[in-house]
């Protein structure tokens, strides 16, 4: 009588799994090296345009590609693993395309700075730790400079901001909740667009606590919460994106007031 053969096993062997990891990454290869040569691509049509020399950094649409991936179907990447390729796919190209780099002013936690700058913005861009955040503020004037600079109770600098509207808030640090609370913001001088999730930062002079603030602004219909407070001004974050002149914000309480930028909602949310 013949002896069955034993049933093929469902478990690839070891050997079978390291094959397919080697022909995925190969293809990885071949695709990231397609992708970062299309920066030269890049550089090409913008100087077609006109726009040789600006800098390249579009935060809105950076924003709106990774929903889009971490909104597609997945199996195992985590949004953090999504999120991390990503970035470091586009700080490269960024670099690629010109004058790119990233001056960190973290307070009393530099080495938290750095991680979040390098979370945010990737390895490709050459980093500075400063002493002060006026001095990565100056940095962020310069073509392709990005001030990260920690939210700290001792320090206003965002203040500094209502006088300088060219320098905006672009990116709140970090970007996903699962990488913890708002540590940091990102200023540069570059346009800031809406998103459709985003969260916009409000400066005031007024006297009045933070809670009181809170509920005048609710009550015209705006959703703030205080940020942190230093040197007689308070930073608020509110929900949604809005304008400077947003006639509910004109007439919140304080006199020295303003909008200083905005950024997009955390992207695991």
């Amino acid at each position: 009588m013949a002896q069955a053969k034993p049933a093929p096993s469902a478990t690839p062997s070891l050997e079978e799994v390291r094959a397919r990891i080697d022909t995925i990454d190969a293809e990885l290869l071949r695709l990231v090296d397609e992708r970062a040569g299309l920066a030269s691509a890049v550089v090409a049509a913008k100087a077609a345009a006109g726009d040789a020399g600006r800098f390249g950094l579009r935060p809105g649409r950076e924003a709106q590609l990774l929903r889009k991936l971490l909104s597609a179907p997945r199996g195992s990447a985590s949004a953090s693993l999504v999120v991390r390729i990503w970035r470091e796919l586009m700080g490269a190209s960024l670099a690629a395309q010109g004058p790119f780099h990233l001056n960190v002013w973290g307070g009393k936690d530099a080495p938290r700075a750095v991680e979040l700058a390098r979370l945010r913005f990737g390895a490709a861009a050459p980093l500075r730790n400063l002493a002060k955040p006026e001095e990565a503020l100056a940095a962020a004037r310069t073509n392709g400079g990005v001030a990260i600079c920690a939210l700290a109770a001792d320090n206003a600098w965002w203040g500094r901001l209502l006088a300088e509207p060219q320098l905006k808030v672009f990116a709140a640090l970090p970007c996903l909740g699962a990488w913890g609370p708002m540590a940091a913001l990102a200023v540069a001088q570059v346009e800031v667009e809406p998103t459709g999730d985003d969260r916009t930062f409000w400066v005031t002079d007024a006297a009045q606590p933070g809670p009181a603030i809170e509920a005048a602004l609710s009550r015209d219909g705006v959703a703030a919460t205080l940020l942190v407070q230093a040197g007689g001004l308070k930073l608020f974050v509110l929900g949604g994106y809005y304008q400077a002149h947003d006639p509910r914000l004109v007439r919140a309480p304080g006199r020295l007031s303003g909008v200083i930028g905005a950024a997009p909602g955390p992207l695991d949310v």
